[in-house]
């Protein structure tokens, strides 16, 4: 009974996470139509600028969601309003630029990559944070990842209040249903597709803060993190930010599962779970 509350805490602990990077990329792929694949780079340059505030400064980490939230936010509006919306008006067709699209979003990958590489570089580091256990009864758990869990909980409840009570997160949704017709009710979809890669940043940002109170930080670790929002968006349903916030637990408590019975084979496990949906269920739990 203890192991299976453990591992299913744990489980809520990676869910949180990959839910708030999924969320991010999947406003940024079902509204802006732009498949990111630097975010896991964005979620990277959050984590080391919050350890860079923490050891530096000796800011504490939660306040550090403040801080790094806005700052990836606003590269996250830069990136979109400079490069994809260039982009898009030079792109003769929708179609046409999903695919430049990814292209330059490979092609930022490596610029951040090797920057984060120039300014940080290669080594691996990290800070401790709550270094002690709490008990719940007779369970122990990690004090750092409670607070994790928690902080990842409030903040996708949060975002999913804004996107279901704000007039702004219901034009968030409708450009996401149908473009066309929002645009035909009044809603600057241009304005929209900028706000919704910015948010999509934000969201990264915030999954960055969280990473770095737990893991080891390298220059190269955003791919991982992609690849998982990826799975997350297809398990949940294409371009439903529901389906990945709740895709998001899903995956956490599989993982959690799988790392309780041999860690080595939790990415395979992933990949395996990927593959199978792709066959069996392509448009995910939310999707149509």
């Amino acid at each position: 009974m203890i192991s299976f509350i453990n591992i299913f805490v744990n489980g809520l602990l990676l869910g949180g996470i990959y839910a708030i990077t999924a969320v991010g990329l999947s406003m940024q792929y079902g509204v802006a139509r732009i498949l990111n694949i630097a975010h896991g780079e964005f979620i990277m340059v959050g984590a080391f600028l919050t350890w860079m505030l923490h050891t530096s400064l000796g800011i504490n980490p939660l306040f550090c969601l403040a801080l790094v939230g806005p700052i990836l936010f606003l590269l996250g509006y830069l990136v979109r309003h400079y490069l994809f919306k260039t982009l898009r008006e030079r792109t003769p067709s929708p179609a046409a630029f999903e695919g430049n699209s990814m292209l330059m979003a490979f092609g930022l990958l490596f610029v951040i990559q090797s920057l984060a590489i120039f300014i940080w570089g290669k080594s691996i580091v990290g800070y401790s944070f709550m270094p002690y256990s709490v008990y719940l009864g007779e369970i122990r758990f990690a004090a750092n990842r409670l607070v994790i869990m928690v902080a990842a909980v409030a903040i996708c409840f949060l975002f999913y209040l804004f996107l279901t009570r704000t007039r702004t997160g219901k034009a968030i949704r409708a450009a996401s249903q149908d473009s066309d017709a929002a645009a035909l009710m009044g809603v600057d979809i241009n304005r929209m597709l900028t706000l919704c890669f910015a948010l999509g940043a934000l969201m990264a940002g915030f999954a960055g803060v969280l990473v770095s109170m737990d893991v080891k930080l390298n220059a190269t670790m955003g791919m991982e993190y992609t690849i998982i929002a990826i799975i997350v968006i297809v398990l949940g349903g294409l371009g439903s930010i529901p389906g990945s916030l709740v895709g998001g637990f899903l995956l956490g408590i599989f993982g959690s599962i799988v790392s309780g019975i041999e860690p080595g084979l939790t990415l395979a496990a992933y990949y395996l779970l990927f593959m199978v949906l792709l066959l069996v269920k392509p448009s995910g739990i939310f999707g149509r």
